[in-house]
């Protein structure tokens, strides 16, 4: 018996929040290795708001470990992992949401097994919702991890060094809808990317299901871990520049209010070339495919197990 869709709801929810802790904790070994690809991220925004600054991500990951050791490559760790925790409860409960809405608007009953294009609208729709956790979050993180290279560079007088720092300055100087720069860039970069994430997933199982001769959820881990990181590295491919638009504007809206997307777009390809909008693309693939692999693995492992409460 399929449950009530306020507890289905709850169950994705779970199931995200587990698949997503499955991926930021992929290293086990007595203790989890939190964020493992932390410094990878760091190396990513480095590079997105200094282009011109670092030759390539391992000399980027090298400059920052020189310059303030370890704590560098892993600052804004914290709202790192709130930004992806909440990010992917809120994506995954929205999905399993969207899904009903994509069976209603196109005249299906209740349980019907939608295609791969219409999971991949259904990804696509609810990443609006987890783009309004994820942006704060991911603000925070953004301006932390190139907070060295903007005091350097005397782009801002002193920098804040702590989660607390940073929100209090955000609060003090923008107020609370501060916390909510680059939302629209982030809503531009999330919606191709999750129609391309879910819809390369979806479609990466479907295959493996094919060629396997058996139901896309009796699938064994490697193939589930392989269509998700798939599914991560369409997604980046795909919207990156958008990313580098956001991250562009969430840091240096420190030092003032920023234009908006298409105007930053258009300034960095201008000014700085198309290239720069690819910079830190090397450490995000690096980074993607074992992450969204497990992420996946997670989210599939643990909605099953509490689907079956329902089953039996």
């Amino acid at each position: 018996m399929a449950p009530h869709p306020v507890v289905q709801a709850a169950i994705d929810l779970s199931a995200g929040a587990v698949g997503n802790y499955s991926a930021l904790s992929s290293k086990v070994g007595g203790a989890a290795c939190v964020f493992s690809g932390q410094p990878l991220d760091t190396a990513k925004v480095k590079m997105q708001t200094f282009p011109n600054l670092y030759r390539g991500f391992v000399h980027c990951i090298s400059s920052t470990y020189k310059q303030v050791g370890l704590r560098g490559l892993y600052q804004g760790t914290t709202p790192a992992l709130m930004a992806n925790i909440a990010e992917n409860s809120v994506l995954f409960m929205s999905y399993g949401f969207c899904q009903q809405v994509i069976r209603f608007t196109a005249g299906l009953h209740a349980e019907a097994v939608l295609s791969d294009v219409q999971k991949a609208c259904a990804g696509s729709v609810a990443s609006i919702f987890s783009s309004l956790v994820l942006c704060p979050t991911e603000l925070v993180k953004c301006r932390l991890q190139a907070m060295y290279e903007m005091e350097s560079s005397g782009k801002i007088a002193k920098s804040q060094n702590t989660v607390w720092s940073v929100v209090k300055s955000i609060m003090r100087n923008e107020g609370p809808q501060g916390f909510f720069q680059g939302l629209t860039t982030t809503i531009a970069r999330e919606v191709p990317g999750y129609f391309c994430f879910f819809g390369a997933y979806e479609l990466c199982r479907t295959t493996f299901a094919d060629h396997m001769k058996c139901d896309k959820e009796d699938l064994g881990v490697a193939p589930i871990m392989f269509s998700g990181g798939f599914g991560g590295a369409c997604l980046w491919l795909v919207v990156y520049p958008f990313d580098c638009v956001k991250s562009r504007i969430q840091v240096m809206s420190m030092t003032g209010k920023q234009a908006g997307f298409f105007k930053t777009f258009t300034t960095i390809a201008r000014a700085e070339g198309v290239r720069a909008l690819y910079s830190g693309l090397a450490p995000t693939m690096v980074r993607t495919f074992p992450a969204n692999g497990a992420l996946f693995l997670g989210y599939e492992a643990s909605r099953k197990l509490m689907m079956k409460k329902f089953d039996s």
